[in-house]
């Protein structure tokens, strides 16, 4: 019997996949051949299944097949509200709606037929997009127009607490954006993190758009970040909406002005590359500052003095503007310091243009100033962000791969890695390491995110670190060891419950390739690695949550007898099982290679006895204080 339902779940498999096929190249007549001598049960069946997460009339809508869709609902009885998985932009789209779907494509004749036979108006996605959102975004003003008139929600939001009127301002929809405003959409409403519609088409330069909120009471508030929209216009660039807001009046103050001048020219110098842009900006600010009253001095006290901006301090006097076109470094600093002052140390942007220009030194071969500027941000991220934010943890995997650019130049140059490198290696570890640290407290209150991405580059700042191992005895040997003692000691997890060791082992955990191909000692992982992790204290003999230690990844992931043997003089044992019953010998039955491991020299008497008990006596019957070693065998 069973025989039989595998017979039939392969034929109705087989079916299903090419009324797919029919479906989403628009033949009819062929979907209408292939289901026209079925129970209407079984129809009703094929037309609600479903094939990579998405439905039949989800594909119809999709790729705008009229024809389809009116058959499979009208004929073939498909519901309507049924989501399913679509791609929109490059973007996959969960939980889909029909009717979403013919909005975001911009179908109004199905969208009409969708309405008609009882879809849900404001029916969402995951992200709780709806169908007039969708309409909205790509400034299908038909479509939008008849899904209000039928009772769709312009207040709705998506998950970030955007509105159809934030999108459409955005998008820079003008047509819509008016239509809304005409329905009294709240022009002032606010985001989870508090940006509104003026602050969307400031961001995007829409001038059109920027003058029409104004119109209707657009005010000018500030987001999470404390950005208005006329800082928002100055830090995209967008200088005629910085000219237009500064032309309405009473709508920003004096000092607002003058800040978005001069956030303006920070743009210019490091977005557009236009120095004689930026200067024009810094020197409208001046003027604004000194030629009306009363006078608006900078404060000499204010400005940020940092190292890693060689020490620049903010120019505050109008006749210091020309030696500036002199000295293109210097008015990069310039840029670097009115950010930080006018942003803030917590804003993206702050940190983002400061890794910027340290990536534009680093190109030109100045690594000395891309670390001192990377590890400014570094320091900025880890105070202003929580533990394991994603901008901070990219910061750490661009060291990770500066770090590997240094040491294959080392490398192909045939010199010794410099002090200077070596010191900033470990400093940027130690503040990896902390970052693990932090984030494990965080994640032992909450499961938000998790620690493999930071575990794994900080192993592979580790691996770097011991790519070139100093004499033991050194105060070097000494602080590297303690370094990556405070690293083990934290026992810190990532995916399957697998320790710093064991991810270092396991697959798809090489980031920046498998490092110099001239130098054994500089693969992921690295004997020197390994050698390193297990001296202070990794544990050999740990499990996963598949009861996998460290040998059975490595024999499944970076077979190598040198590795393998490191493990197992290091007391890994080698006839551990895990929760399929593999063992290092079976994993390593058919490698060439195996013979030269000499399982027998690691096979111990305990552990042959280990095995002997385990099949003879109930675990229960074993003392406890040898129960886990047994259960190991």
């Amino acid at each position: 019997m069973s025989r039989i339902f595998y017979i039939m779940y392969q034929r109705m498999c087989k079916e299903t996949n090419i009324m797919f096929g029919f479906v989403r190249e628009g033949k009819l007549a062929c979907l209408k051949e292939l289901l026209k001598h079925r129970e209407k049960d079984e129809v009703v069946k094929l037309v609600g299944s479903t094939s990579h997460g998405t439905t039949p009339l989800v594909i119809a809508c999709r790729n705008g097949h009229y024809d389809v869709a009116e058959y499979l609902i009208e004929k073939c009885g498909a519901n309507v509200n049924q989501t399913g998985l679509v791609m929109f932009g490059g973007e996959m789209i969960e939980c889909a709606p029909p009717l979403w779907c013919a909005a975001a494509a911009g179908y109004l004749e199905l969208v009409k037929l969708l309405v008609k036979n009882g879809a849900e108006i404001n029916a969402t996605t995951k992200t709780h997009s709806t169908p007039l959102r969708a309409a909205c975004f790509d400034g299908y003003f038909d479509i939008v127009r008849f899904l209000v008139a039928h009772g769709a929600d312009i207040e709705l939001t998506n998950r970030e607490g955007h509105t159809c009127l934030m999108i459409a301002c955005y998008r820079g929809h003008i047509q819509i954006v008016k239509f809304l405003l005409a329905l009294r959409a709240n022009v002032n409403r606010k985001s989870i993190k508090g940006i509104t519609a003026l602050h969307d088409c400031a961001e995007s330069g829409y001038l059109d758009v920027v003058k029409a909120l104004i119109e209707h009471g657009a005010r000018m508030d500030v987001d999470s970040y404390g950005m208005s929209p006329l800082l928002t216009a100055a830090v995209t660039g967008h200088k005629h909406i910085v000219e237009y807001f500064n032309s309405v009046p009473n709508l920003v103050t004096r000092k607002e002005r003058i800040d978005a001048l001069e956030l303006l020219g920070a743009t210019y110098v490091d977005k557009k590359r236009d120095m004689m842009g930026a200067l024009e900006c810094w020197r409208q600010a001046m003027d604004e500052r000194y030629q009306n009253d009363p006078v608006m001095p900078k404060s000499q006290t204010s400005s940020t003095v940092v190292a890693a901006y060689d020490f620049a301090r903010e120019i505050t006097e109008p006749e210091a503007l020309d030696s500036l076109l002199n000295d293109p470094n210097e008015m990069r600093m310039q840029a670097l310091v009115i950010r930080e002052r006018i942003l803030g140390p917590a804003h993206p942007d702050t940190s983002y243009y400061i890794r910027y220009r340290g990536a534009v030194y680093a190109d030109g071969g100045m690594f000395n100033r891309c670390i001192e500027l990377w590890n400014y941000a570094l320091d900025i991220q880890q105070s202003m962000l929580g533990p394991l934010d994603p901008i901070t943890q990219s910061t750490f995997y661009s060291f990770t791969e500066l770090f590997n650019l240094l040491i294959v130049r080392q490398i192909n140059t045939a010199r010794r890695m410099l002090p200077f490198y070596k010191e900033e290696l470990l400093r940027v570890f130690k503040k990896a390491v902390l970052e693990v640290k932090l984030g494990k407290q965080i994640l032992e209150k909450t499961q938000f995110r998790d620690l493999n991405k930071i575990l794994v580059t900080t192993l592979h700042l580790a691996s770097l670190l011991t790519h070139e191992m100093p004499e033991e005895g050194t105060v070097e040997y000494d602080a590297l060891h303690q370094a990556l003692y405070e690293f083990v000691k934290i026992n810190a997890k990532g995916n399957i419950d697998r320790d710093v060791l064991q991810l270092a082992f396991s697959d798809r955990n090489t980031m920046i390739g498998d490092g110099p191909k001239s130098s054994s000692t500089c693969n992921f992982p690295s004997p020197n690695l390994i050698k390193a992790l297990i001296k202070v204290g990794a544990d050999v003999n740990a499990r996963d949550s598949h009861g996998c230690t460290v040998l059975h990844l490595a024999a499944t992931f970076y077979w190598s007898p040198n590795l393998i043997s490191i493990l197992l003089d290091a007391g890994a044992h080698i006839d551990t099982v895990d929760k399929s019953g593999s063992t290092l010998e079976t994993l390593l039955l058919n490698k060439s290679t195996y013979d030269s491991v000499y399982p027998v020299r690691y096979t111990t008497l305990t552990c042959l006895a280990a095995r002997v008990v385990k099949k003879i006596y109930n675990i229960e019957d074993v003392p406890k204080h040898l129960q886990s070693f047994v259960q190991l065998h």
